[in-house]
């Protein structure tokens, strides 16, 4: 029973801080529309995405305007595409990603992810034409997203794998630098990647999902931030248990409107995703949290363990407020979408070690950063590395959206906009990684990786 109360504070949430559900998204099962024949497999894709998901954004506008909270995004997700696609008779699928492209502007959703592959053990014929076609992809559509997952827990890390995808960002960043490089922006390496994330650019379908679902995203930085002026100089524990009651706030508001978007779409209910996803405006920035909580920026000494707090009392309130809490679900540090943490970043007080350091605590990894254009396949391929090591060993979701910005230097910066927002182009260390990347093979999984 939602109580007057609440529904007031609720709305003071969502007028004075930014409170949205980010985004309702579809997950689409594809494996059903396996073919030989290309063509025939692209229409088959094109009919059951626009039939699935034809009143997904009618719907998710109806709910922002019924209940009065904003819903930004509305996507679709589908199964990893070198998978549903493996039995075509090709050696591209760029065809796939404009198929892709197309239903996702016809049903008029902002995002399509699932241009994926899972190669976390070895590669197949498929999972090979599907990374190749990545750049080409990426250069050709405008909504289509991409990921690659080259490592688990359980598998060890494909470094194979690892240093393509040194190769594939440089190639996207290449083919797309007359949009500052933009396909990059779209393109994920993931380790311990998750089948039910509803957030872009990584999202995709997971073969253990039912044919079809709704998982939503529910984000609320400023929210937090909000919160925290009232405990302005309180306790540690105080702290933690407002962070703590905030999320479970916000993780209810996601919890109704997904419960309404599954009934009305009649698709089954997957997931909340209770990530603190920041975005450019001012007061929506996971860096101000860190401020409220007294770093003078973030990046300054206490930002992992500021960062630890707000992500493990994230869960901690979300998992109370709903049973199916699933994706990231935490709080994830994208420099280009987070007004704080670009000005940090250009500040200097934010690095590339320190980012790399806050992601053994946050949702997800290096995400949205921007370094020159002359940075080599083998360091993209270094810092892939490092990142999925960090996964790998701490049984945790990492992932790299590296941004090499054709023709600019450290001291510049590069804009994407909208949600994407802008960011200083980072130094990365230049001392050659070349010859440990070029070793090749499979780095064996943790020991703790056998739990049976």
């Amino acid at each position: 029973m939602i109580t007057r109360s609440e529904v007031h504070e609720t709305n003071k949430m969502i007028e004075d801080s930014n409170l949205d559900v980010r985004t309702i998204t579809m997950g689409i099962n594809l494996m059903d529309c396996a073919d030989a024949d290309i063509d025939k497999f692209n229409e088959k894709v094109y009919q059951k995405i626009t039939t699935c998901a034809k009143d997904l954004v009618k719907v998710g506008d109806e709910l922002a305007k019924q209940f009065g909270v904003p819903v930004v995004h509305k996507r679709i997700s589908v199964t990893p595409i070198a998978i549903a696609a493996a039995g075509c008779q090709t050696d591209s699928y760029v065809s796939v990603a404009h198929t892709l492209d197309r239903a996702a502007k016809a049903v008029g959703v902002n995002f399509i992810g699932g241009f994926s592959a899972l190669v976390q053990k070895g590669c197949t014929k498929a999972d090979e034409i599907l990374i190749n076609s990545i750049p080409q992809a990426l250069k050709e559509t405008e909504v289509v997203c991409s990921s690659v997952n080259i490592g688990t827990s359980r598998n060890g890390l494909n470094m194979d794998a690892v240093k393509k995808m040194g190769e594939v960002i440089k190639e996207t960043a290449e083919l797309t630098k007359e949009q500052d490089c933009l396909g990059c922006a779209k393109l994920v390496v993931f380790c311990n990647a998750v089948e039910d994330n509803p957030f872009m650019a990584g999202a995709f379908h997971g073969v253990g999902e039912k044919d079809c679902v709704i998982n939503v995203g529910v984000s609320g930085p400023g929210v937090v931030k909000k919160a925290l002026e009232e405990v302005h100089d309180a306790d540690f524990e105080t702290l933690c248990e407002t962070v703590k009651r905030t999320a479970f706030k916000i993780t209810r508001v996601g919890q109704l409107i997904a419960q309404e978007a599954s009934k009305r779409l009649n698709v089954p209910f997957g997931i909340i995703d209770l990530s603190l996803a920041p975005t450019p405006l001012i007061g929506d920035s996971i860096a101000e949290i860190f401020q409220e909580m007294g770093l003078e920026e973030a990046g300054a000494p206490g930002t992992t363990a500021a960062l630890a707090i707000l992500n493990d009392n994230v869960k901690k309130g979300g998992v109370m407020a709903s049973s199916y809490v699933g994706g990231l679900s935490g709080a994830f540090i994208p420099v280009s979408e987070d007004h704080g943490m670009i000005v940090a970043a250009e500040k200097g007080a934010l690095t590339l070690e320190k980012l790399e350091a806050m992601t053994c605590v946050c949702s997800v990894g290096l995400d949205m950063i921007a370094v020159p254009g002359d940075t080599s396949p083998a360091t993209l391929s270094g810092i892939i590395a490092d990142e999925a090591a960090i996964g790998m060993i701490n049984n945790k979701t990492t992932a790299v959206r590296l941004i090499p910005v054709i023709g600019k230097k450290v001291g510049q910066t590069v804009e994407f906009g909208g949600l994407l927002g802008y960011a200083p182009i980072m130094p990365v260390n230049t001392y050659s990684c070349e010859r440990f990347i070029n070793r090749g093979g499979r780095i064996p999984a943790p020991i703790h990786s056998f739990k049976n």
